[in-house]
């Protein structure tokens, strides 16, 4: 868990502070709760988000009654020391009408889960461990690893005409993770990737 020791309980009349819990691997905002230090406690020591129910007055385990508990990843805290941040991974629908989420969205998708790969690509080819693939292909040079593109994208493309689409998206995997690798060894980010795909899209609307 991230540094807590700056939250400040006593910044609130009421010895509560807002925690914002978001989805850790979709990013979508899963519902607003309150926190004060004891339900802040309960929740680091058993890594379910447990909150102060102000209308019970009572701590108030999120899905102590439904089953759909927040099942704790990270928290963080902002940084005036007043609002928490706490990233889980959720046993079902958060909202008690059965919404995904608190604010009637839909909490799907995980391409929010492709900025840890790209941290961990950057990792590896600032770190070169011996026993890492990427790191072996960072120094075998930027042409091996276009090459390696290059017959990701053929594999890919063979899959495609077959029946088999567990092949098929293994293939896929494949490409999208050496076509990061040739991203962060030309030094180009995968967002400005996206920026330029978003720039058509507006362009065309």
């Amino acid at each position: 868990m991230a540094d807590l020791t700056t939250l400040n309980f006593q910044k609130s009349p009421d010895g509560l502070l807002p925690a914002v819990v978001q989805d850790a691997v979709t990013g979508k905002v899963l519902m607003l709760g309150y926190l004060n230090e004891e339900s802040l406690t309960k929740t680091e020591a058993e890594g379910v988000v447990t909150f102060f129910s102000r209308s019970k007055q009572r701590l108030w385990t999120k899905g102590e009654t439904s089953g759909h508990f927040l099942h704790v990843r990270e928290i963080r805290a902002d940084c005036d020391g007043d609002t928490v941040l706490i990233k889980a991974t959720p046993a079902g629908p958060t909202c008690h009408t059965g919404a995904d989420t608190c604010f009637d969205e839909e909490n799907k998708g995980q391409a929010a889960w492709l900025n840890h790969l790209k941290a961990v690509i950057r990792d590896r080819r600032q770190q070169a461990p011996e026993s890492s693939y990427t790191a072996k292909l960072f120094a075998r040079g930027t042409h091996k690893v276009a090459q390696k593109v290059g017959e990701e994208a053929v594999e890919l493309v063979i899959e495609a005409m077959s029946q088999n689409d567990e092949l098929f998206k293994n293939e896929a995997a494949d490409l999208l993770f050496h076509y990061l690798v040739l991203l962060e060894d030309r030094g180009i980010d995968f967002d400005e990737i996206i920026a330029v795909l978003r720039q058509r899209h507006d362009a065309t609307r």
